[in-house]
Order: C-alpha cells, then structure tokens, then sequence
C-alpha cells in the first residue's frame, strides 16, 4: 500500500512539474533567469574580495583609515572573555551558585548500608539444633571486617571499637545501625560546602552524643559518620553559564571610528592590523564559497516560491511579459535602494530603506495577493542583502503587509500618503518593541526613521507611479480615479454636447459598480468603464433617442440600413476618440464590447417589415463585437441594456422591474453574448438582484404638491420665511 502510494506521489509530481515547463515559455524563463541573475549580483556585491591589498609582515604603501565606526572585534573577545574569567572566579566564591547533588547523598547512603551490613556479619548468630546436632554459620573475624573495611570503602575503625560492636546483640547492633543511619543521612541533607565540611562534621558528632548511644557504640559512629560526611553542594552550571553570558554580554564593543588610522603609512603590518582592518571592511582575506552557496541557494528558493505562486494563483500573470516585467522591476529596485543603504558609513541608515514601496506599488498595479507575496520575498532578501538581520526582515513584512490592507481600496491620491502614514507608525512602534526585546537602544532613539521610511516610500510611489503605468501599460485605481473625474475633457463634452447619453452613463455606473461588487468584480472599473462606454455618440449626438429630447427623430425619414449603420458606428468613432485622448485599454475595451455582436433589433425588425425578399439579412444588422471578454464589461453591457428598458416601463414596479431586468440578462445568456465573459449563473442571479435594488431607488417616489400651488407662490413662500427669520 506504502508504494502504491509513494508511486501515485512521484507521478502527481512528475505530472505537476510537465505541466508547469509546458505551460511556461522561453520567455518566461528567459526573465526569470534575467531576474534571478540581477538579485544574486546585488546580494553577492558585498560578499566578494574588495578594498586594500595587504600582507603580514609587508610594509603599508599608505595610510589605512577606518572608512566607517566598527567593532574592534579583537579586543571587544578579549574583553568578554576577561569579564566572564571573572565573573566564574566570583561564583565560586558564591554560595547562591551552588546546589545540593542528590547522587553524593545516595552514595553515602549506598556506603553507609555496605559498612554496617558488613559489620553484622562480625555478630555471632546463636546455635541451631538440626538432625540431632548442633550447628551454627561462622561470623566474620574482626580482622576480617577490617580488612575488608579498608579495602572496599577506605573506613579505617580500631580493632577495640570493633570487637566492642560485634559483642551487641543483633536487637542492640540495630538500634546502633538505625541511630547512626538516621544521623548520617540528617547531615548530608543540610547543605555542606567544602569550607563547612568541618562544622558539618562537629555537628554530626553533637548529634550522637545526645542520642541514645553510649559508649563505644557512640565513638563507632562517630568515627562511620565523620568519614563518610562529605561537602554535597555543586556548582549550578546552567546558573553560571548565564552569569557569565550576562557579563559577556555587559561588556561595551571597542569601536573603531571613522577616520581613524588603523596603520600608518611605512608601518610593518601585523596580524591585529588586519583584524582591524577586517572589520572596517577594508580588506576581505578570501571568498566564502559556502556562504555564497548558501545565498545562491536562498535566492533560486525565492525564485520558485514567487513562480509557483504565480502559476497556482495568477496563471494569467506568467503569460503577461509586461506584469512580470513589473513585479521583477520593483523588486530590484527595492532591493538595490536596501544594497545602497546597507553600504552607508551610519550602521542605522537601512531603516530609512522605503521597503513598503513594493506593497504600495504592486497592489496598485497588479493586485493584493501579489503583492503580499512579493512582500514576503523581498522582507527575505532584504534580510539576507544586511547580513541575516532579522530586525530589517520583521519590519520589511510587516510594514509592506500594512501597504497591501492600507490601500486595498483606493478613492483618492490622498489614500497613499494616508497609507504612508499608517506604514510609518507601525513601523515606528515596531523599531520600539524589537529594541525593548533586544535591549537595543539604538532602535528605540533611532524608532523615527521607522515613520519616515513608510512617508518617504508613498512619495516615492506617488512619483513612481504614473512613469510605470505609462512604460508597462497598466492603469491603476488611481488613474481610473482620475478617468471618472467629471472634468475630463472627454466627459465635459459629453455631458454639455450629448446630455442624454451622458445622464444614460452616469447611470449605467451606478447600475454597473452595485453589480460589480455583489460579484466581487472591480466596481470602480466597472464604472469608470460605464462612463466612456458611449463616447461614440458625440460624432452624432442627435440620432440616439436620449439626445433628442424635443426634437424630431431623424430615424424616421432613412433607411433602416443607414440607420444601422449610424447607431453601430458609435463602437467604431468611440475606440477612435479613446485613441486620440490616450485612454487606457481597460477603459477602451468597454467602448468595443459593450453591445458585442447583438442585434440592433428595431432597425432590423423595421427593415423586414418594408421589404417583401428574404435578401434581409442578421449579418448586416449586428454590432461589430467583440463580445464581451470579461466580468466588468459583460456586466455594463447588461447594465447598458437594462437601464435602457426600464426607461420604457408605465408604472414600475419591484416585480416589472425584476421581471424586465430577469429576461435581458436571459436573452443575453441565450444569444451567446456572454460566452466569454467568465460569469456564472450564480453572478447573474446576483447582478439581477443589484440591478433591482439600483433601479428600484432611481424610481423613489416623490411628494406630489397641489395644482393650486403655483411656482410664484412657492417662492414667494420662501421669500417671507427667509425675512421672518431674519427678524
């Protein structure tokens, strides 16, 4: 079972791994490696040989000057392994470091039963009577329990004290044994140290003589006892090693300053010399090829957590040169202003890096899942660029995190400074606590770079982000804020040139955004899309019913072919004006797509109606197309629809307003018109429902005043009540 599914595994990958090379091309990969290539330059930059060319034993061509303040690495060893020597002198000294060793009191106890089992033997046993004779087991010779006593535990008691101990009964010898046992083990488990091995000794000895024991049986146990006694403390070495991490740690760096000469021109240079000049960077002894392994390593995972991202979540990105041209731009641009930082001769600069630029920029452009995930890399190797510094990973992540929630929804350029803003001051009370917990206080005295790092990356964004939309040809919320605003010129003209087409905009937009976002569509496109969609009119304003308001309709006196002519030809002169006022092709996509190839019905109904032949045919009578490819146009080429149909309604209500709004989006679904849309039935449902609700308050009702009342009455009403307030 175990192969068969270790078998079905490597197939899924193996499967996985085709797919992903087959659903990639060259040029995929040829930015990949080009991206991948530029950031291992910039991490391995400062890991490579550079600076001054010197030897032991040569003398120095010139004067060597520390080019920034660095620590003397030599002498700043020396001093903490000077302060932890001391410090382990003085803990010895210290009875605080000590601890009670249970295993020396079980050895004394081990030891203490081993003597006196052994001298019980000493005791004679009384005779047996067995089988008709009398027998009793030999007892050891004093001499012997003498012997052995020396040999096996080193216990030296006089022959006299023996002889007296082995004459005790058996009843009397174990009240000797117990008493002594009792004693020895009170003793050893008082804390005894070696200068109190005496006084813990004396103390045993007190102890037997107030006990029940006399004589020669109390100087046997004193003499077990001061033997056996011995100092049961140790040294707590977890307790010591920290005491002497702590005063390691106590210890303040030497530093070597900026300018200061480290060797003199005409010196003989020594080995502290090139420590010294090691550690201000002067000169490099060699390359680590292990560590730019590791980086090489480091940088190729980053690469593939980005990739896989991207093919699982974003497929259509991998097929967008432009968009990955983009995430891999901001990127190295991020990561080369953290190089330049980390190169400044002031140890604090990199906390000025305007990281959070990545999450601005990318979460305006593309979206906010990519951003995070760039986020995430470039915390990485920011970290990896600053020599493992955590710090500058923790708020490179959590400062770029902040970027993509501050601006997920944009309504003004304002929200990116207010993002800024927001940015610095998670940033500032980060550089806090992170100093407080590594007891930094340069981080706690330096926290405001942290509130400038996340002002300084929405200036840059702001500044930055009209150049990238234009070179990438991406149009961000903030540009299609600016598309929706009223003073555009293409809008102004419409509104004073075709009135009717641009109320019919405005509320199409409104219809469009409501639907939008009940699907989880991009509402402001939607809108912005509504409102250019019908440009197109303003070649000729007056042949669209809703321009011509008191006015004859020109329909009436041609052919129907020429009128189709001219009302599918709005498609046509609107992608010419986009074209000529520079829209973006997110805006100019609404303008073609918008009617896709629907039929213009009343021209071609009217057409069959005036000719007797079947020579009438659809073809000529439809919109240019294409149909609408995604979600926002499908759903301003319904909102187009139906805001046109409810127009004709007499007496609307909810259920004729569902009902209209139900059947268009029907019919829609039914001639093909959304095929390519991506919408699901379960978006339609829902667009027909935002569609209703929209509807439904542009159809509010409003408070009927009497005929009688005439306008000079009204306003001379409000004429006498702005007096009597006056008075």
């Amino acid at each position: 079972m175990k192969r068969k599914n270790k078998s079905r595994a490597g197939t899924q990958t193996r499967q996985f791994w085709h797919e992903f090379v087959k659903g990639t091309g060259f040029r995929h990969w040829l930015l990949g490696a080009l991206l991948t290539a530029v950031i291992l330059a910039i991490v391995f930059f400062n890991a490579l040989p550079q600076g001054a060319h010197v030897e032991v034993g040569q003398v120095a061509r010139k004067d060597l000057a520390a080019p920034i303040t660095a620590v003397n690495t030599g002498e700043t060893e020396r001093l903490r392994e000077e302060a932890a020597r001391q410090m382990v002198l003085q803990v010895n000294e210290d009875p605080s470091f000590y601890v009670m060793n249970p295993a020396i009191v079980l050895r004394v106890e081990e030891n203490l039963t081993g003597i006196l089992n052994l001298v019980r033997l000493g005791i004679a046993l009384e005779p047996v009577e067995d089988a008709g004779f009398e027998s009793a087991p030999e007892a050891l010779s004093v001499s012997e329990i003498d012997r052995r006593l020396i040999r096996d535990w080193k216990m030296e008691i006089p022959q006299s004290t023996l002889e007296a101990i082995t004459a005790l009964s058996f009843a009397e010898y174990d009240q000797f044994a117990q008493t002594t046992t009792d004693l020895v083990l009170k003793t050893m488990d008082e804390r005894i140290s070696e200068d109190g091995l005496r006084d813990a000794r004396d103390s045993f000895e007190a102890s037997i003589g107030a006990s029940s024991l006399g004589g020669e049986a109390a100087a046997a146990a004193t003499l077990i006892g001061r033997q056996l006694i011995q100092p049961n403390l140790v040294l707590d070495t977890e307790k010591v090693n920290r005491a002497r991490q702590e005063a390691m740690d106590a210890v303040e760096p030497v530093r070597i300053m900026q300018g200061e000469i480290i060797v003199r021109k005409g010196d003989v240079v020594r080995p502290e010399h090139v420590t010294l000049l090691q550690d201000v960077g002067l000169i490099k002894t060699g390359r680590d090829y292990g560590a730019l392994a590791g980086m090489a390593f480091f940088v190729l995972a980053c690469m593939a957590l980005l990739a896989l991202f991207f093919y699982h979540h974003r497929p259509d990105l991998l097929g967008s040169g432009a968009l990955l041209a983009l995430v891999g731009s901001v990127l190295i641009a991020v990561l080369l202003i953290g190089k330049l930082f980390s190169l400044n001769s002031w140890p604090l600069a990199p906390y000025l890096n305007p990281s959070a630029l990545v999450g601005l920029l990318l979460t305006l452009l593309i979206d906010a899942r990519v951003a995070s995930i760039s986020t995430v890399i470039i915390a990485i190797l920011l970290g990896l660029v600053h020599e493992m510094n955590w710090v500058i990973t923790v708020l490179t992540l959590a400062g770029g995190l902040v970027a993509v929630l501050s601006i997920s929804k944009v309504s003004q350029r304002g929200d990116l400074m207010r993002a800024g803003f927001i940015v610095g001051g998670v940033n500032f009370l980060l550089m806090i606590s992170l100093g407080l917990v590594g007891q930094n206080s340069d981080l706690i005295i330096h926290s405001y770079l942290g509130l400038l790092s996340g002002v300084l990356a929405s200036i840059v964004a702001i500044g930055a982000l009209p150049y990238l939309e234009s070179v990438f040809k991406i149009t961000s919320p903030i540009r299609l804020l600016e598309l929706s605003n009223p003073n555009h010129p293409l809008l102004r003209r419409l509104m004073l040139e075709a009135p009717g087409t641009y109320h019919h905009s405005i509320l199409v937009g409104n219809l469009a955004e409501a639907a939008a976002e009940a699907v989880g569509a991009d509402g402001l496109l939607a809108r912005v899309g509504s409102h250019y969609h019908d440009i197109g009119k303003l070649r000729r304003p007056y042949f669209f019913v809703e321009n011509q308001v008191g006015k004859d309709n020109p329909h009436d006196k041609m052919a129907p072919s020429l009128s189709t002519l001219i009302i599918t030809s709005h498609v046509k002169d609107g992608i010419e004006l986009a074209n000529e006022f520079k829209l973006p092709d997110v805006v100019t996509q609404f303008i073609a797509q918008h009617h896709g190839t629907d039929l213009v019905r009343f021209f071609y109904h009217r057409a069959c109606e005036s000719s007797d032949d079947d020579s009438i045919s659809e073809t000529d009578y439809r919109y240019p197309g294409p149909k609408p490819q995604g979600r926002e146009v499908a759903i301003v080429s319904l909102a187009d629809a139906a805001e046109a149909a409810v127009r004709s309604i007499s007496r609307p209500n909810p259920g004729k307003i569902e009902g209209l709004v139900r059947k268009i989006i029907k019919d829609r679904l039914n001639s093909g018109e959304l095929d390519e849309s991506d919408l699901t039935f379960q978006d339609m449902d829902r667009i027909a429902t935002a569609f209703t609700k929209v509807i439904m308050g542009m159809f509010h009702s409003r408070v009927e005043y009497p005929e009688q009342i005439t306008k000079e009455e009204i306003e001379g009403k409000r004429a006498k009540n702005g007096r009597s307030d006056q008075q």
